[in-house]
């Protein structure tokens, strides 16, 4: 029992640590193998491919806050491939669509004061440069002032799942899922109480304490919001 209990931990911490960061890269080009998504609870029949600039902004809302979507700005690659505003906003969030060159889903929502950072990302990332060049370089930008992520508590919100398909009439996408980040610059573990792993699936916890990407996790189980 308790090696399952270890096992399940390892594994939420694997997919906690790839989903955001690649959403905090890309959010310039999402969506890395996930470990298990919430079932399907509709007829699969229900579903059809997100195959249309329509589609890829319904779908993209669903990362944000119900509350705020009819507000939130759509941002990502369209159909053709052109990064683009897929839909002008009116209120605190972006949503960064699903790539649909990409495999599976991947869609985000966060607060406009971590565009110019996570537009930083994008930048680096189209010009070639590594995961661990992106991470120092902004490291470096953000020390010196150069380069903003808003206010501490500005919140990244993730839906992904292994599918990019959805259903047109309740928006859902086959057996996504989400996950919340809320970004803390220089927290540690000392600093805010948390641990810098899960003490249990869906606990909150630290990552990348004591850097300028240091972010609480939070990974709803499976099915649960």
């Amino acid at each position: 029992m308790k090696n399952t209990i270890q096992l399940l931990l390892l594994a939420l911490i694997l997919t906690g640590c790839n989903a955001e960061q690649e959403t905090d890269e890309r959010v310039t080009a999402v969506s890395e193998t996930e470990t298990e998504a919430a079932p399907m609870a509709e007829d699969p029949a229900n579903y059809q491919d997100i195959n249309s600039d329509e589609a890829l902004v319904e779908t993209a809302l669903l990362a944000a806050p119900e509350a705020s979507r009819a507000g939130a700005k759509v941002i990502g690659y369209n159909m053709a491939g052109e990064f683009v505003t897929l839909r002008e906003g009116t209120n605190e969030f972006v949503c960064l669509a699903d790539d649909p060159k990409q495999d599976g889903f991947n869609a985000a929502c966060y607060h406009k004061d971590l565009e110019p950072f996570m537009a930083r990302g994008r930048e680096l990332k189209a010009e070639g440069k590594s995961a661990q060049d992106i991470f120092a370089m902004r490291e470096d930008e953000v020390k010196s002032n150069k380069l903003s992520m808003g206010k501490a508590g500005s919140t990244l919100h993730i839906y992904y799942g292994p599918e990019a398909r959805y259903n047109p009439e309740t928006g859902k996408v086959a057996g996504a899922q989400y996950r919340y980040v809320v970004y803390m610059p220089y927290a540690t573990a000392e600093s805010t109480g948390l641990p810098e792993s899960p003490i249990a699936p869906n606990h909150p916890w630290i990552m990348d304490p004591g850097t300028h990407r240091a972010h609480i996790m939070i990974s709803p189980l499976a099915g649960e919001e």
